[in-house]
């Protein structure tokens, strides 16, 4: 489904501090930036980090403010990342993700915010981001990170959300998103890292995933395959596939078949205590 590229609003928060690891100017993208949507609330609210998704080549504009939006009409402040995409490549990606995280939990008391309800949603391939998120703990190389505060809190999300996610860059995945993230003809054993189908672990937060049986770009397999994957981890998971619908519906207003997602994941989201 096209869609125009999202551009960060005036108020979007530079997510690094005076100087942004591994920023290349020549590639004529802004710096990174966090945009918040905040639930005013006399108590400390959950908080979701949305990842737009775009293959990892833009980002969508539906699947940011929008959703948001919807998050802060259940009653959770939200955060649009404008994480870096192609000609970026790995880590780029997953370094704006876990700083976005570590920044929510840096200014939670300010942003009335629970620390400990952190969560990330993503589509697509912002999708593959989310999962990467809550499947890759490990150092990330030739990047030097700030030891600033927000340096010092833990990435770790607290729950994801996997709307028609890329998952996985073997048989069923979606080899533009693979190629912008690793390069072209990245080898095997770096395509199997990066099928998070496969990484999945005890520190892996309990999960949301829905998709599509029909969408053509990115087909439901990896969907499938990354519950699977919770399931033989014990990890708590919710899985909806719904009969049709296209790729890339956003939430879904305009597709009857698939618009239930949003109250099932408003519930969900609830019962995990956002």
């Amino acid at each position: 489904m096209a869609s125009p590229s999202w551009q960060p609003p005036a108020n979007a928060l530079p997510i690094w501090g005076e100087t942004t690891p591994g920023y290349r100017p020549e590639f004529g993208q802004p710096v990174p930036t966090l945009t918040p949507y905040l639930v005013n609330s006399s108590t400390p609210t959950g908080a979701v980090v949305v990842c737009p998704g775009g293959g990892y080549g833009m980002k969508a504009a539906h699947e940011g403010r929008p959703v948001a939006e919807w998050l802060n009409g259940l009653g959770i402040s939200a955060f649009v990342l404008d994480y870096r995409v192609a000609p970026y490549r790995h880590p780029i990606p997953l370094s704006d993700a876990r700083r976005a995280i570590q920044l929510v939990r840096c200014q939670a008391y300010q942003w009335g915010v629970n620390p400990n309800k952190i969560g990330i949603l993503g589509f697509s391939a912002g999708g593959h981001l989310t999962s990467s998120a809550g499947t890759h703990f490990e150092d990330l190389p030739g990047l030097d990170l700030p030891s600033d505060s927000a340096a010092g809190f833990s990435f770790r999300p607290n729950a994801l959300i996997l709307c028609y996610p890329v998952i996985s860059f073997g048989p069923f995945g979606h080899m533009g998103s693979m190629e912008n993230l690793l390069g072209p003809n990245p080898p095997q054993e770096q395509r199997a890292f990066f099928s998070n189908e496969t990484q999945v672990s005890d520190q892996t937060p309990p999960t949301f995933l829905w998709h599509t049986a029909t969408d053509a770009g990115v087909p439901v397999e990896n969907s499938l395959m990354f519950a699977s994957a919770l399931s033989a981890r014990h990890i708590p998971l919710e899985l909806h596939v719904f009969g049709e619908g296209e790729h890339g519906i956003g939430l879904a207003e305009d597709h009857p078949s698939a618009e239930p997602w949003t109250d099932l994941c408003a519930r969900w989201l609830h019962q995990q205590g956002f």
